[in-house]
């Protein structure tokens, strides 16, 4: 279940269905835990992502709520204070306890470890003026800023290398990495693996096909969306905070948007192994009867595996 190209396996997340860090505890109409996790199984994902911690199960109920589905973790998001050196070293003690709960969930024999899958903190400036870094350089980081930012991306490198995992970054707007120049620089600056977002790289102004060739030999986890550009015109044109790209339904169903899903399979059949995260970022749904998240990702499971995934 999941596993049809050698080496790939096919992942959904929480944030598909409405639950992720900005949802959770906030938003009542967030779906329960047990329910997306019976929607993945049901759909024939082979792995689920942590979502905030807590939302499957703590530490003594996770590895049970995963296995009684057949379902493995392949990641947890968690974001990071990078660059401000003060902050670092409080915020590691939230990466502990990600990495506990992947220790409390063990893969089973043949399956892939989990990642930490870490994302700068941003800043309310970058989290006003999304997607603007790609025309506008001096919304990021300056020399010493980069400094700041590769120590702290180490760290946690470090960290979760000591506990046995290999990190990946994450990139997204809001953020300051954001756009394919600083995203090209991050990884200039430091020995993290790179988790490619399409449908995050296609809004920031990039092109995922294109970034598998430059950037391949660093990519080791990614999360697989589709997303209409329009969308991100008319949140730049507005000047529109970054909360607008859920609220207007940026990301859709695969093969829906303006992402050449195709091309990016192909590239990945021939260089890639290791978890393909199907995600469809969506706020949740004010009225659970209709369903539509779950139906959504039957369908994209059902747009891989007639693609042999």
């Amino acid at each position: 279940m999941g596993r049809d190209v050698a080496g790939i396996v096919v992942a959904n997340a929480p944030v598909s269905y409405g639950a992720f860090e900005l949802t959770v505890g906030i938003d009542p109409n967030v779906p329960d835990g047990s329910m997306v996790l019976d929607e993945v199984a049901g759909a024939g994902y082979a792995g689920i992502d942590l979502g905030p911690a807590g939302y499957f199960g703590d530490r003594d109920t996770l590895a049970g709520e995963l296995d009684s589905r057949g379902l493995t973790l392949c990641g947890g998001f968690f974001e990071l204070p990078f660059s401000d050196p003060a902050a670092m070293p409080s915020a590691m003690g939230g990466l502990d306890e990600l990495l506990d709960l992947f220790d409390a969930a063990p893969p089973r024999d043949g399956a892939l470890k989990p990642k930490p899958t870490l994302a700068d903190a941003g800043s309310d400036q970058r989290r006003s003026r999304p997607f603007q870094a790609a025309r506008n350089r001096s919304l990021g980081f300056d020399a010493e800023g980069w400094k700041r930012f590769a120590k702290g991306v180490e760290m946690a490198v470090a960290r979760c290398r000591e506990r046995g995992y290999e990190a990946t970054l994450h990139h997204e707007p809001g953020t300051h990495i954001e756009a394919p120049w600083e995203i090209s620089a991050a990884l200039e600056h430091t020995s993290i693996g790179l988790c490619l977002d399409t449908g995050h790289l296609l809004l920031g102004g990039g092109d995922p096909a294109r970034a598998l060739q430059d950037w391949g030999d660093r990519i080791n986890h990614i999360h697989l969306k589709d997303a209409r550009k329009s969308v991100v015109d008319d949140i730049i044109r507005e000047q529109a905070p970054v909360s607008e790209i859920w609220r207007r339904h940026a990301f859709c169903r695969l093969g829906e948007g303006d992402l050449n899903v195709d091309a990016v399979l192909e590239d990945l059949r021939r260089n890639y192994s290791g978890w393909l995260v199907v995600e469809q970022d969506v706020l949740p749904d004010p009225d659970r009867m209709s369903g539509r998240p779950a139906l959504d990702q039957r369908a994209n499971r059902e747009f891989l595996r007639a693609r042999g995934f």
